[in-house]
């Protein structure tokens, strides 16, 4: 009888703490940006110094900087919108593969800290404009046979 009313209880207690559970959370989101804003923002930023955005912003030429990182474009991984939110405000999260002048001696970006200048607006529109401008594609493989 005993074991009855403490299984009954552990099984309420689930059910309480379960019913709390949202299981359509996905995490935090800021809400829905400015595509066309958010090109003028990464002029406006100079982004497009080190930064094109394939398809639809070039980089701008001359001056002494030798570091040019595409965005955008076809990739095998989703770029999730917090993805691109962390590489804006932290660059040095995760640091591209390349050539001189992305990573500085020190192992972070070279990437400016955008923090005190861009407003919150700025990044919400630029993260709408970067996460449009990347197509999901399925990883190509090669397949080897053996006899």
């Amino acid at each position: 009888m005993m074991r009855t009313f403490y299984a009954t209880c552990l099984i309420l207690l689930s059910a309480a703490t379960l019913s709390g559970c949202n299981p359509q959370a996905q995490g935090f989101a800021l809400p829905p940006g400015d595509a066309e804003q958010g090109k003028e923002t990464f002029v406006d930023l100079g982004c497009n110094a080190c930064h094109s955005v394939k398809g639809q912003i070039a980089r701008v030429e001359g001056g002494d900087l030798d570091v040019h990182v595409v965005l955008g474009g076809e990739v095998t991984r989703v770029k999730t919108y917090g993805d691109l939110v962390t590489s804006i405000i932290n660059p040095s999260h995760k640091l591209s593969r390349g050539g001189p002048g992305i990573v500085a001696e020190d192992g972070t970006s070279n990437m400016p800290n955008y923090n005190d200048i861009m407003t919150v607006q700025q990044m919400i529109d630029l993260t709408a404009m970067l996460q449009a401008s990347y197509s999901v594609i399925p990883p190509r493989y090669t397949h080897h046979y053996f006899p």
